[in-house]
C-alpha cells in the first residue's frame, strides 16, 4: 500500500521534543470552542491523522454528540468519590494507545480527589510530555491573572484556573468568537441551558455588558499571543528587529490577602508591555502569626502562577528595602497598593511612599487603590 503525503511527512521530519499544544479560546459557554475543536479533529483525522477524544463533555448539546460520533473516543475511567460515581479522563489509557493527537475539552476542570492529577491541565502536560498534540478549550475566565478583573465584572468568583505559566506553554491560540447578540439568542433557543435556565442566565452572567467586557478580554489574549508567536519566528529566523530595553515591573506585597488583586492587576501591565513581572515581600517582622504566614504563602503561590519572580528581603521599614531592590533589579515601574484609610495611616502610608521616591532611581510609580480586608 502506497504511503500518504501526510505519512511521508512524518517519517522525514526531524523528531519533536514534546506535542504541539492548541486552545480553543471563548468568552463564554456557548461561542462555539468544542465545536471548533472538534471539527478540527475531524479534519485531521480525515487528511489521515490518528485523533482520539480523551474527554469531550456535550452538556446536552446534540451537535456536539453528533461530531463526536466520528471520530475514536477513549473510555474514560470510572471513579467512586464519597459514594457518587464520576466520571475523569483515562490519562494512562490514553498513553497506552499513543495517538498523534489527543482532544481534551475544558483545561480548567479540578479532577476527583484520587485521579492521577489534580487538575486536568496537568493531564494535558503529561500528554505533551509523551509527544502527544493536544487540542483543548478555555474560557477567557479562567485564566489566573483575569480572575479579580472577572470577579469586578461579573460578580462572580471564578475557582476553577488555569496558571498563567500553563498558557505560556501553548503552541496556537484560537478564538472561538460569536457576537454577544448572537450569544443571547443561541442561550433563548436552549442552545446552551436548557430553557427554564435561559432567563436567569441572561440575568445575571449573560448580561450584554458582561458579555461586551469578557468579550475584548478574550481579543486581548489572542492578540498577545499573536504578538508572541511573531517574536519566536523573529528570532528563529534571525531577522533583525528593533530591541530595546525590556520593562520590569514590581508589585508590593503584604500578607493581606487582598495583594492577589495587586498581583494581577501588575500582571495585566507587563502583560501589555511584554515586560517582566516581580513581587517584592519585605519581612518587617508583623507577619508572624500562622494566619499572617497563610496568607502570605498563598499571595507567593499566586504570583508564581502568574509567572512573577518573588524577591523577599527584610528590613526595619518598607521604604528603604524597596528602594535597594529597585535599584539591584533594575526596575523600570513600581505598583503599590492604597486602602482607603483616613488619619495617622493615612499619614504613614504616605510618608513612605515619600521615603521611597527619595532613595529609589527615577522610575514610574503606580498607586492602585484596593479594598481593605
Amino acid at each position: 500500500m502506497p504511503k500518504t503525503p501526510e505519512r511521508w511527512l512524518e517519517e522525514v521530519a526531524p523528531e519533536k521534543p514534546r506535542g504541539i499544544f492548541k486552545v480553543f479560546l471563548g468568552y463564554a459557554p456557548g461561542v462555539g470552542k468544542t465545536y471548533s475543536m472538534l471539527s478540527e479533529g475531524i479534519r485531521r483525522h480525515k487528511r489521515g491523522e490518528d485523533v482520539v477524544i480523551g474527554l469531550v463533555e456535550t452538556h446536552g448539546r446534540k451537535g456536539i454528540a453528533e461530531l463526536m460520533a466520528n471520530l475514536e473516543a477513549v473510555p474514560r475511567r470510572q471513579m467512586q468519590y464519597k459514594g457518587a460515581s464520576f466520571e475523569e479522563m483515562d490519562v494512562d489509557a490514553i498513553l497506552v494507545r499513543k495517538p498523534q493527537v489527543a482532544l481534551v475539552d475544558e483545561l480548567a476542570h479540578t479532577n476527583i480527589e484520587g485521579s492521577k492529577h489534580r487538575k486536568r491541565y496537568e493531564d494535558v502536560l503529561q500528554l505533551l510530555d509523551a509527544k502527544i498534540d493536544v487540542l483543548s478549550t478555555l474560557n477567557v475566565q479562567h485564566i489566573e491573572s483575569l480572575t479579580p478583573m472577572v470577579q469586578s465584572i461579573t460578580g462572580i468568583q471564578v475557582r476553577e484556573t488555569v496558571p498563567d505559566w500553563v498558557m505560556q506553554r501553548v503552541n496556537e491560540v484560537v478564538l472561538a468568537d460569536l457576537t454577544p447578540e448572537a450569544l443571547q439568542t443561541r442561550m433563548r433557543r436552549g442552545d446552551i441551558y436548557p430553557i427554564e435556565r435561559a432567563d436567569r442566565a441572561l440575568g445575571n452572567f449573560f448580561r450584554p455588558g458582561n458579555l461586551m467586557a469578557l468579550r475584548e478580554l478574550a481579543l486581548q489574549q489572542v492578540a498577545r499571543a499573536v504578538d508572541r508567536g511573531l517574536e519566536s519566528h523573529l528570532e528563529r529566523e534571525g531577522t533583525e528587529h528593533s530591541i530595546g530595553v525590556r520593562e520590569r515591573i514590581a508589585v508590593c506585597i503584604s500578607s493581606n490577602p487582598v495583594a492577589q488583586y495587586l498581583i494581577a492587576r501588575a500582571a495585566r501591565m507587563a502583560q501589555r508591555i511584554d515586560g517582566e513581572l516581580f513581587v517584592i515581600y519585605v519581612d518587617i517582622g508583623v507577619d508572624e502569626s500562622p494566619e499572617n504566614q497563610r496568607t502570605l504563602a498563598q499571595n507567593i503561590r499566586f504570583a508564581e502562577n502568574l509567572g512573577a519572580k518573588v524577591l523577599r528581603t527584610k528590613g526595619k521599614s518598607v521604604a528603604e528595602p524597596v528602594a535597594k531592590v529597585v535599584r539591584e533589579h533594575h526596575i523600570t515601574e513600581v505598583v503599590f497598593g492604597r486602602s482607603a484609610q483616613k488619619g495617622w495611616r493615612r499619614y504613614l502610608y504616605l510618608s513612605a511612599i515619600h521615603k521611597f521616591l527619595r532613595d529609589a532611581p527615577p522610575i514610574d510609580v503606580h498607586i492602585v487603590t484596593q479594598e481593605v480586608k
